[in-house]
């Protein structure tokens, strides 16, 4: 019986892009969960004759790691990024903040892709041909690519946030839900970069007002 695959032992490919031909996009965000900070969204077109090895899920791969093929990513790559504000989050709610960013990040390609596949189950309402991966930045290289660039360009957002606001330790949680952050919350309360919209943090807001 051969091994169970699993995020950490996937090894994304690009057979789900060789299937579709011409352009093709792959998409993924970064910053659903986070209480605070933007969502972010990006599009990648890999030159299937050249691209960084070493390309996966975001999440199975080190920062320092990400960084570099980030770096190389923009040589041989097209890429776009996305992003929606924590006003347009608290607005619309997560979901479609999510789905916001990505269409901005597809709009930001240089050119525009003959089919795009997106990283979960949902996309967004665009008239783009589109495939849904559950589990594509495992699975698909353009997506994986996509899951690496919207990480590291919402990393350092949040690392760039953290000095005026140091009480909350985005520098390292990026925004997520850690016992630092619920005490930077519980003692100063919500940012302008705090999303609202999110329980965590309403319940911060009432507290502080009590």
């Amino acid at each position: 019986m051969s091994p169970r695959l699993t995020r950490e032992t996937a090894r994304p490919c690009l057979s789900r892009e060789r299937a579709r031909g011409g352009i093709v996009a792959g998409v993924d965000e970064a910053g659903r969960g986070p209480l605070a900070g933007p969502v972010v969204a990006a599009a990648v077109v890999l030159d299937p004759d050249c691209f960084p090895q070493g390309l996966n899920d975001s999440k199975v791969l080190t920062a320092a790691r990400r960084a570099a093929l980030l770096t190389m990513l923009r040589d041989c790559a097209e890429i776009g990024v996305g992003i929606a504000s924590v006003a347009e989050i608290d607005e619309l709610n997560i979901h479609w903040a999510t789905m916001l960013a990505m269409e901005r990040a597809v709009a930001a390609l240089p050119r525009g892709p003959g089919h795009v596949l997106v990283d979960g189950n949902r996309q967004p309402r665009w008239s783009h041909a589109t495939t849904t991966v559950v589990g594509g930045d495992a699975l698909s290289l353009s997506i994986a690519a996509a899951s690496i660039v919207a990480k590291v360009t919402r990393d350092a957002i949040m690392v760039d946030l953290h000095p005026p606001h140091p009480h909350y330790g985005w520098a390292t949680n990026m925004g997520y839900s850690t016992r630092e952050h619920f005490a930077g919350l519980a003692r100063w309360g919500a940012t302008v970069h705090h999303r609202r919209s999110f329980a965590p943090v309403a319940a911060a807001l009432q507290s502080t007002a009590a």
